[in-house]
């Protein structure tokens, strides 16, 4: 394991799948990040790379040939190397190989930075596109799955999600694993919607950002702890508990990519949402987690 600290957070990651294990309040102790129940959600918070969501039959076809592909693709399950490290930071490292050209036929690199700054969290991804010629085909995202209660004194409904800025926003509903696009609706995020587990009845929450900033929060009346994610450039949040199995945990979500669509070909280059880099170039996103 790995920790990154300064006097307010204390970070703990690993590079297993370059995951984060842990985000506490250097002075309270809080834990904010799932701890991984596998009875409910075995895992804390992975990265979704090169594919976010599900795949149609687990497959798709790139150049006249199909691949597998498990949900979320295979980042999550590979161990990348630390490539630097410092008090505050730090960049982990995973590049293509033999065993993943077998199923992403496309030579990467993708590096996963953490920096604490005061009670902020910085997440980022830069894929880089390492072959000489052709374009690469991707997608990534975040899935940070956080502690609901936070504290011993609330419950689960006694939280709510917080939209900023205060305004609607596109929703795409699931049909199954799958989206739907022509069944997109207006969602009133202009209101804070209260979190209870029948919330999360027909899976993920998936919202459209637009690629503009957006911040959704985790907050409760009953007590100042709160948790926020905030976000420029992402076109998708998804945010998901289980269910029904019902665990105390709220996942905030932001992809650069999404599941494929019901009526999806099952062509990469024609994949709903898909980033396309050339030869040499790199993709850089990121987000910001806020704790109290």
């Amino acid at each position: 394991m790995i920790q990154i600290a300064n006097e307010f957070l204390t970070v703990t990651l690993s590079p297993q799948g370059a995951e984060l294990q842990s985000v506490k309040g250097a002075v309270s102790g809080l834990e904010y990040l799932w701890q991984a129940d596998p009875k409910v959600w075995g895992r804390h918070a992975p990265v979704l790379f090169p594919f976010v969501g599900r795949s149609k039959n687990d497959q798709y076809t790139y150049q006249g040939k199909t691949y597998p592909m498990g949900q979320h693709g295979f980042a999550r399950d590979r161990q990348f190397e630390v490539e630097s490290q410092t008090d505050t930071a730090v960049t982990f490292l995973l590049k293509s190989d033999e065993e993943s050209l077998k199923i992403y036929p496309f030579e990467f690199e993708l590096r996963v930075f953490y920096q604490v700054n005061d009670m902020h969290l910085k997440v980022g991804y830069d894929v880089k596109n390492t072959a000489q010629s052709g374009p690469m085909y991707f997608s990534v995202g975040g899935h940070p799955g956080f502690k609901v209660p936070l504290t011993d004194d609330t419950q689960f409904e006694d939280y709510f999600l917080d939209y900023r800025p205060q305004k609607s926003r596109v929703k795409i509903p699931l049909q199954g694993a799958f989206i739907n696009l022509n069944e997109r609706t207006l969602a009133p995020t202009d209101v804070a919607t209260d979190i209870n587990h029948p919330l999360f009845k027909d899976d993920a929450l998936i919202y459209e950002l637009k690629g503009q900033e957006n911040k959704f929060s985790i907050r409760s009346e009953k007590t100042d702890h709160a948790i926020s994610l905030k976000v420029s450039g992402a076109p998708f949040i998804g945010v998901w508990s289980p269910y029904p199995t019902e665990g105390e945990l709220v996942c905030l979500e932001p992809w650069w990519g999404i599941a494929d669509d019901v009526d999806a070909s099952g062509e990469l280059s024609e994949k709903f949402g898909v980033n396309q880099l050339a030869p040499g170039e790199v993709f850089n996103a990121s987000y910001e987690i806020t704790v109290k």
